[in-house]
């Protein structure tokens, strides 16, 4: 496989610059961990508060799937104008937490901005709320932690056992392939690419990777037998591309929708899922991430 061309290199900007030294943590943003008992980290100017749904045994299709291949919920934070924070997050819910966090979120004066799938054959069924604000640190914290208390405190849904999926990954032939390094946690090799064809604003902060605007692929399993499951974050002129360029390789297309409101450029996002070799499944994928930031092909 060749080297990434230097185009895309300028288009997709990769996890991997993440992997530079942190800078300290803003005395606000540790105080912000300590409130919520959650832990997290400082990158790329953003406060991300890790949300794992590690207390679910989730099944796709019958294969007993890692929390990191799509169920590690979150919220960041990020300092925006006039002493102000920015705040997203993407909240993983069962069917039954869906309304009472939803109505949490919108008591303590937060927005919530979608709620949506992001997987078929998931047993529990899984939901995801995507939840905005903004404030100071303080008045954020305080008034998403009402939200976060109720997930996960009530007994947790039952599903029968799947089957795991013994072995591992060749991950540098995946990164290979993709054209981009990921990073590994526990048996989950995950792809993380922002944006830089464009710049989203917001209050004065920067709406980045790490704030939600991302394309991801996360792989799991073994090179003859893998899952991948992910998210594009496309243009408008990129969603029929994207899509042919998935379904022509046999992934599955399990959602589009929009993750923010009132954002410009307009944004979609597209969830998808596939099983096969890992060669092939990061093939796909790299099919669909080559499509972005260029001029939609016509019909």
């Amino acid at each position: 496989m060749r080297i990434l061309t230097a185009a895309l290199s300028l288009l997709l900007t990769s996890s991997a610059y993440a992997q530079a030294p942190a800078p300290s943590m803003p005395a606000q943003y540790a105080t912000v961990l300590q409130t919520l008992g959650k832990q997290g980290d400082f990158k790329d100017n953003v406060l991300k508060v890790n949300i794992p749904r590690s207390d679910l045994k989730i099944t796709i299709d019958g294969i007993a799937t890692p929390t990191p291949f799509g169920f590690g919920g979150w919220v960041a934070f990020t300092p925006g104008d006039h002493g102000m924070d920015v705040m997203m997050g993407d909240l993983v819910l069962t069917e039954s937490e869906v309304n009472p966090v939803m109505s949490a979120v919108l008591e303590n004066g937060l927005d919530v901005t979608a709620l949506h799938n992001h997987f078929f054959y998931d047993s529990p069924r899984m939901f995801y709320m995507h939840v905005h604000g903004h404030g100071t640190t303080a008045e954020l914290t305080k008034k998403i932690q009402p939200a976060l208390a109720l997930i996960g405190k009530g007994a947790g849904p039952t599903t029968a056992p799947g089957r795991a999926i013994e072995g591992k990954l060749d991950t540098a032939a995946i990164a290979k392939i993709v054209g981009t390094a990921g990073e590994q946690n526990g048996a989950v090799y995950k792809i993380t690419l922002g944006r830089a064809d464009f710049t989203m604003k917001e209050m004065g902060a920067t709406v980045n990777a790490r704030m939600g605007l991302n394309t991801w692929a996360a792989f799991y399993g073994t090179d003859s037998e893998a899952v991948v499951a992910g998210d594009v974050a496309m243009l408008a002129s990129e969603v029929t591309p994207v899509l042919r360029a998935l379904r022509a390789r046999g992934i599955e297309v399990v959602a589009i929708h929009h993750h923010m409101t009132g954002t410009s450029p307009e944004l979609f996002f597209l969830h998808y899922w596939g099983k096969g070799s890992a060669a092939s499944l990061a093939t796909g994928v790299k099919s669909a991430i080559d499509l972005l930031g260029k001029k939609a092909a016509k019909r």
